[in-house]
């Protein structure tokens, strides 16, 4: 992954937008990650395998749901971050 300083990015953002259709572009500032850029494609790609994850764990909850137990809908959030359902 190309890894650019802040005021790089900021210098050849243009540059930066096109080189992201390739390939991720790490973004350090003061010597440490903050962010990376990506294109449009990958992010929708992560967002699709983020809901078939929500869905994967969900499948779990309807086998409680089959007994007759409800979940709260927070307490169900809250159980999935903390991996209760990985």
């Amino acid at each position: 992954m190309d890894m650019l300083t802040a005021n790089e990015a900021k210098t050849h953002f243009g540059e930066v937008l096109l080189k992201a259709q390739q390939a991720p572009i790490q973004i350090n500032k003061n010597g440490k990650p903050v962010a990376v850029v990506i294109s449009v494609d990958e992010y929708n790609s992560i967002e699709v395998l983020k809901l078939r994850l929500l869905q994967s764990r969900a499948a779990h909850i309807k086998t409680d749901m089959a007994t007759g137990k409800l979940v709260e809908g927070e307490s169900f959030f809250n159980a999935l971050k903390e991996g209760q359902y990985d």
